[in-house]
């Protein structure tokens, strides 16, 4: 069985940060709505959720992959 850890943002550096929270914002399926949202506004959004609990980042053991969810989908 593959372990789940969280892992906090602020123990990312910064250039590493960025480029997570990028590549989950540029997936399909992370469309906001009908308003239309630059790439820049899309990455502030996910740190500010970030920095408020919000929204944590996952490391899969298993896979060797961070991603993003939403505190709640954690379970």
């Amino acid at each position: 069985m593959s372990e789940i850890v969280e892992v906090p943002y602020q123990c990312l550096e910064k250039e590493t940060l960025s480029a997570l929270i990028e590549a989950f914002v540029l997936r399909e399926g992370t469309d906001y709505g009908e308003m239309e949202w630059s790439l820049e506004d899309k990455n502030d959004q996910v740190l500010l959720q970030l920095t408020r609990g919000e929204v944590v980042i996952i490391f899969d053991e298993a896979t060797e992959s961070c991603t993003l969810l939403h505190k709640e989908q954690l379970g």
